[in-house]
């Protein structure tokens, strides 16, 4: 029987939307220059490790990180960011003036997805991901990332607000003891430069 995987998280590099704390689901942007920069120092950070599976969201922002990090990855719509629906493009501070007390891994978004819909395919890519061998590089988004740590320890959508991660971060899900009874996260939020966590 087969060691169980080991899977790398890589969230994107900065975007604009990214740098100012604006909500980016679906919409489809580039990184900035530093968004470049730092995907192509993954390069030098993730060199050495042979990967099985390479994986990205099919946006941009994801995919270009995985190609400027060296990688030729398999989009993956599971992967895309968490949709904000009505919420799309506004901070956690303009939401707030509309909703008082807002908080997303709480409340969902009106429009978009609802925590139970994030969760649902959140344990959905995590069924998969524990289902594969050896180790698998994914590239996708930061709450969408950080809501498949959280399931991936069998602990709620909202226990996924204290993992903070940065832009062009490396994290890692695997398991104690080669046993698939003890997932684990094994590394979180790696950053090669200071970034704004989200």
């Amino acid at each position: 029987m087969s060691d169980p995987p080991t899977v790398y998280l890589v969230r994107h590099g900065e975007t604009e939307w990214s740098k100012s704390g604006r909500h980016t689901g679906r919409t489809d942007l580039p990184l900035t220059p530093k968004g470049d920069a730092d995907a192509q120092a993954l390069r030098g950070r993730l060199v050495g490790t042979a990967f099985d599976t390479v994986l990205t969201s099919p946006l941009q922002r994801a995919a270009q990180t995985a190609k400027l990090a060296g990688f030729t990855a398999t989009p993956d719509p599971d992967l895309l960011e968490w949709d904000y629906g009505d919420y799309e493009g506004l901070t956690s501070e303009e939401i707030r003036t509309v909703r008082p007390g807002w908080e997303l891994f709480r409340d969902g978004c009106p429009g978009g997805e609802s925590v139970q819909q994030i969760a649902h395919r959140a344990d959905r890519i995590a069924t998969r991901l524990k289902g594969q061998s050896g180790r698998v590089l994914v590239f996708a988004h930061g709450h969408l990332l950080r809501v498949l740590a959280a399931r991936w320890v069998g602990q709620p959508v909202q226990f996924a607000q204290a993992l903070l991660l940065s832009t062009a971060s490396v994290s890692a899900l695997g398991f104690g003891h080669h046993t698939t009874n003890e997932p684990a996260i094994q590394l979180w939020n790696s950053c090669s430069s200071p970034s704004t966590p989200a």
